[in-house]
């Protein structure tokens, strides 16, 4: 079946020749005829099965067909995502298919002017797609009015949830005009995104591609158990015996996600972190030089990884097991993207053991467990001590030596040494590198926590 059967407009199916696509994703063939109806929708697909395509599509021609004209710092079709990366991702899809109907698009999200977004909204534009954060802000300054949208979309509905968006959705939905078209799509489908759907949609009809859950046929699973201490041996030796086309680390917080970066530099192997500490530039650089093959390795949190749309992710590492049994199912489908396979390895310690359990029967599969190489200590310790000799003979921890050297304490009356008054408190100082360390690793540990609760918002505003 053609795109052209679905009953799209000969200006969108130039589009997709131009950009190479044929035939229609099953959950673009089950939608598109339906949304051009313009019924309501409910999606539950995974990520990577085409769903940009099958909402954004139907959806221009419908805009194109009516031919209204857009009033200043209106819109008339505004797309809801939870990051910055897929909001992006969104509008340059969106921007690709409407290149022959004239469509304007425009992105308003946290991280970048805010001058800029007033500037794109002035003369009103066609397609807006947003992060709900920024766009409440736009509503209450008097810069953005939802009065006119005719097709409201809620894309990666349960991720929102997840971020605490669910007061800032219900207001948005109440800014908007009761007589719409409103297209709900999530990758997983708990009782709490149905309820959430069931108030938003009009006699709505479901498309589902994959059961609420279930993970990607394609992709390779396993799980290795290793002490939380060793992670970063275990990593780098995959990543030096792998056959690696480009590589997602996931870790559960911002601080854990910087670490992984130093870790692997110590080991010589380039990476780039993203997460919502980083600013817009340095999240565009680090995507930018991940699909170019320039660093094929970005580590990521859960947060920061929606909308990396990235052929050729041939292996995805859990270096942290997620909290959220939900997350995995969308970290694992970073990969096996377009019809390609892909590797998805676990890492798990002690403490992570409930995250699997919880995963696998959210996932109603059993993962495979892999066993650490035979040899795996004695080159966990070869790694360890290249690492170390990489990064210098200091031997305390590489956050207290980004702080600089502990303040000298003495214990004792201290002796004079030749030539310098202070050796007695210097020797003094070094005998107390351990408690040094000591704090320097509390501290790390109350950053991990604070970095914990407060990237959310951050990361998708």
């Amino acid at each position: 079946m053609s795109f052209a059967h679905l009953g799209l407009a000969e200006p969108l199916v130039r589009a997709l020749e131009a950009k190479g696509y044929t035939e229609p994703t099953p959950i673009q063939r089950d939608s598109i005829p339906t949304l051009l109806e313009g019924r309501d929708l409910l999606g539950i697909a995974q990520t990577g099965t085409g769903k940009t395509a099958a909402f954004v599509l139907p959806s221009i021609q419908r805009l194109v067909a009516s031919a209204k004209r857009v009033l200043p710092t209106h819109c008339r079709m505004l797309v809801l995502a939870p990051t910055r990366e897929l909001a992006s991702q969104i509008a340059e899809s969106a921007r690709g298919y409407g290149q022959f109907s004239r469509m304007s698009v425009a992105t308003v999200f946290g991280g970048t002017s805010i001058n800029k977004n007033r500037q794109d909204l002035s003369r009103g534009v066609d397609i807006l797609v947003a992060t709900p954060g920024r766009l409440i802000d736009l509503v209450e300054q008097g810069y953005c009015n939802l009065s006119t949208v005719e097709i409201l979309v809620l894309d990666e509905a349960d991720q929102m949830m997840d971020l605490g968006f669910i007061h800032a959705l219900k207001k948005i939905v109440r800014m908007v005009p009761r007589k719409r078209q409103t297209l709900f799509f999530s990758a997983t489908m708990p009782v709490a995104i149905r309820e959430l759907a069931s108030q938003f949609l009009t006699d709505p009809a479901t498309v589902s591609i994959k059961p609420a859950a279930t993970t990607a046929e394609r992709v390779d699973q396993c799980v290795t158990f290793v002490n939380q201490a060793e992670k970063q041996a275990l990593l780098t030796m995959m990543l030096q015996s792998e056959k690696i086309e480009r590589a997602l680390i996931f870790t559960r917080t911002k601080h854990g996600a910087d670490r992984v970066v130093k870790l692997l530099a110590g080991n010589g192997i380039a990476s780039n972190a993203i997460h919502g500490n980083k600013s817009q530039p340095q999240r565009e650089r680090a995507l930018a030089a991940f699909k170019s093959g320039q660093t094929p390795i970005l580590i990521a949190t859960d947060i920061a990884a929606r909308g990396i749309d990235v052929s050729g992710v041939s292996h995805v590492f859990n270096f942290e097991l997620p909290n959220v049994p939900e997350q995995y199912v969308h970290r694992i489908g970073r990969t096996a993207r377009a019809g390609a396979s892909g590797i998805a390895v676990a890492f798990c310690a002690d403490d992570e053991r409930p995250y699997l359990k919880d995963i696998e029967k959210l996932t109603r599969q059993k993962i495979e467990v892999r066993p650490l190489p035979e040899d795996f200590t004695k080159q966990a310790n070869a790694i360890k001590a290249t690492r170390v000799q990489a990064i210098g003979a200091d031997p305390a921890p590489r956050e207290d030596r980004q702080r600089g050297p502990a303040r000298p304490r003495a214990t004792h009356t201290p002796q004079p040494t030749r030539g310098s008054p202070q050796g007695g408190a210097n020797t003094g100082g070094r005998n107390y590198a351990g408690a040094s360390r000591g704090g320097g690793q509390a501290r790390s540990g109350g950053g991990r926590g604070r970095s914990g609760g407060g990237g959310r918002s951050a990361a998708a505003r």
